[in-house]
């Protein structure tokens, strides 16, 4: 199996090194990934700028391309160009592993995730996906490489079924302080649907300008609906939750039809 490995921290991100770390053995992994930081990039794409690439020797076991764009544009770039390329034409990933995030994507995150949208990306265009964050806690303390261990478990028993090409799943860990934190339990959830209580503290900068700083965690919710990912996360449970990127609200599809019908 041909794995394509990706994510929005950048490729010398430490999610990503560690989910390459333990992903071993489940198939060829294949790193593209943004070149810096693209956090809460969403599904945007570059039409307008040269998606400049570079190989990188991340470390003495991995090497993958940075591409100076988004984690959408990675998805697209790989599925569409560079895959044909080093393994010819009409060669497509088996599957597409975006990660680890560095922060829980739930609820509403998932709107604005660049994880889950690189994620969405492939299975748009044919090439089951997973999406994988962690949930953080205190930063000295995280431990990435135990995190990715229980990244793993939780992908192989999602492997244990089949995936339709167009499938996307939805993977968050939850905090991992410890290098031998136990397998947490694994829930299948919904999206929590609730919009989060964004706050911005307002300032004056040394020039006299006024700007706004986003502030918070992002996992604040205006409420958390019981058996949904925010909850389920909160609760020390690594969460799964199925996802489609296709927008049509059906149940009002008819009702719309009725309204505009002609007479």
């Amino acid at each position: 199996m041909r794995i394509l490995l990706t994510n929005d921290d950048g490729l010398d991100a430490p999610g990503i090194e560690a989910l390459f770390n333990a992903l071993q053995g489940l198939g060829e992994i294949v790193p593209i990934a943004p070149r810096t930081v693209q956090s809460a990039t969403s599904h945007g794409i570059t039409f307008h700028e040269p998606l400049m690439c570079q190989e990188v020797v991340v470390n003495d076991r991995m090497t993958g391309i940075a591409v100076e764009g988004r984690p959408a544009d990675c998805v697209k770039l790989a599925l569409r160009a560079i895959w044909q390329e080093r393994f010819g034409p009409g060669s497509m990933p088996d599957l597409t592993i975006s990660g680890m995030n560095s922060g829980a994507n739930v609820g509403i995150n998932i709107i604005y995730s660049g994880t889950v949208a690189a994620a969405v990306e492939s299975a748009f265009l044919g090439v089951p996906a997973l999406a994988v964050s962690l949930h953080l806690g205190e930063r000295p303390r995280v431990r990435y490489g135990r995190a990715a261990w229980i990244a793993r478990q939780a992908i192989d028993r999602v492997l244990q079924f089949p995936l339709d090409r167009h499938s996307v799943i939805n993977i968050n860990v939850p905090r991992t302080e410890s290098d031998d934190a136990p397998m947490p339990p694994i829930r299948v959830v919904e999206m929590n649907s609730a919009p989060g209580t964004d706050a911005y503290e307002r300032r004056t900068s040394p020039m006299g300008q006024l700007y706004y700083w986003a502030t918070g965690s992002g996992m604040e919710f205006t409420h958390t609906a019981p058996e949904s990912d925010v909850e389920a996360l909160l609760q020390r449970c690594v969460t799964v939750t199925p996802l489609t990127y296709a927008l049509t609200d059906y149940a009002r599809l008819q009702t719309w039809k009725e309204r505009l019908s002609p007479d």
